[in-house]
């Protein structure tokens, strides 16, 4: 039998149904929260893609999602985005009421204060920092483990109805976090699930602009991934639900990724519009009444922005103009896309030789990145960059680049 438990632990085998059900039976887990394949019948609302419909159904569903991550449940982990549920959260959060009173009295753990919030909010700080610096491959493992075991005990706590609403909206910050990470890491069916399930936490929060946020950065993984009227029709709900309350930031982003979405369509005319827009909400922002979390939106990210959506509709001179003042020098994964683009950019403009030269110079600057989208931007450069393979600035790239962890992960995805 110790065999067998250290055959588990190192990850050679698995329980077998018997001692599975012992297993789980003895922790009260299910097989999913312990990285175990599932029993019949068991683990399906785990695998549902919906936004929950209270705030026990919010705080049950994603304490399951952070301990079957945790343990690397490969049905999870492996998912599928829905596109129903981009359309179903977002309808279900622009009617929402406006949330409930929280009664300390139906729980019965430990009694949260401020101080608690404050703390996980410092945290998720730390982690965004690390996320921002080294790609959210890096430590996207170690963010779950926190949310999982002290974080969820908080949400199971006793709490005034103040000190709950500021712990729903922390915890739907740090949530939006791990679904960024995990989208960053190319796992965009979990990242999916943590994009709702931080949207549910920003209504019973009560913070409508950190939930317009939320439908932004969903309209951005809906591009990625080609459901660009979904992600067009994301971005236009962020804006009309928080219409009341918006900032001139938020507003300005939710119209770059509207113009993101409708540049990937072809529409440039309405795509040119969004940008403008964009723009012209940008000039009229002040920074001391803008949420901390938006502030990062500045000129050199409408750049970056543009540079995308000026690329993506054939308009390759400007795209090079934006992506040539979108580098702000304190975004290390932000500054890589653009120069990636930069460097497509000028490949599209029939300039090999500097799109060569700055791809390497995106391959230094990426060398810390530990993501999945960057190598997705780098493998779609080098197919690009195929039909010139005998020419003398692609081999010398290929020369120089070869040793470059980022180009070699990109030449085995391709």
């Amino acid at each position: 039998m110790k065999r067998r438990i250290a055959s588990w632990e190192n990850g050679h085998s698995v329980p077998d149904d018997f001692y599975g059900a012992l297993l789980s039976g003895a922790l009260d887990l299910g097989p999913a929260e312990l990285g175990l394949p599932p029993r019949t019948g068991q683990d399906a609302s785990l695998l549902e893609v919906r936004y929950p419909p209270s705030p026990e159904a919010a705080i049950g569903a994603v304490d399951h999602l952070w301990r079957a991550d945790l343990h690397g449940y490969e049905p999870l982990v492996g998912s599928e985005p829905s596109e129903p549920a981009w359309s179903d959260a977002s309808l279900r959060w622009l009617v929402a009421p406006e949330p409930a009173a929280l009664s300390e009295n139906t729980r019965t753990g430990t009694r949260v204060s401020l101080t608690d919030v404050a703390m996980v909010r410092s945290t998720s700080e730390m982690f965004a920092r690390l996320d921002d610096q080294f790609g959210g491959e890096h430590a996207r493992h170690s963010v779950i483990q926190y949310l999982s075991r002290d974080v969820a005990p908080l949400l199971r706590g006793r709490y005034a109805d103040n000190v709950g609403r500021a712990l729903f909206s922390t915890v739907a910050e740090v949530t939006l976090l791990a679904a960024w990470m995990s989208y960053d890491a190319c796992q965009h069916g979990l990242a999916q699930r943590y994009y709702l399930q931080a949207l549910r936490f920003a209504q019973d929060g009560g913070d409508r602009r950190l939930a317009g946020s939320i439908l932004s950065a969903m309209s951005h993984q809906a591009t990625f991934l080609g459901h660009f009227t979904q992600a067009a029709t994301l971005a236009r709900a962020a804006r009309m639900g928080i219409s009341g309350v918006a900032t001139p930031t938020l507003m300005a982003q939710f119209h770059a990724m509207e113009a993101r979405a409708l540049a990937r369509t072809g529409d440039r005319r309405a795509c040119e519009q969004a940008l403008a827009e964009s723009a012209r909400f940008l000039d009229r922002r002040n920074e001391s009444d803008e949420p901390e979390w938006i502030t990062y939106f500045d000129e050199a990210e409408l750049a970056a922005e543009s540079a995308h959506c000026f690329r993506d509709i054939n308009s390759a001179r400007q795209a090079v103009e934006h992506a040539r003042n979108a580098m702000s020098g304190s975004h290390v994964r932000s500054d890589f896309f653009a120069t990636m683009v930069l460097a497509d950019a000028h490949r599209r403009a029939g300039d090999l030789d500097e799109a060569c030269r700055i791809a390497l110079d995106a391959l230094d600057l990426g060398e810390q990145l530990r993501s999945a989208r960057c190598v997705s931007y780098l493998s779609e450069f080098r197919t690009a960059l195929a039909p010139h393979a005998k020419s003398t600035a692609v081999r010398e790239l290929g020369e120089q680049a070869a040793e470059h962890r980022l180009w070699i992960a990109a030449g085995t995805q391709g």
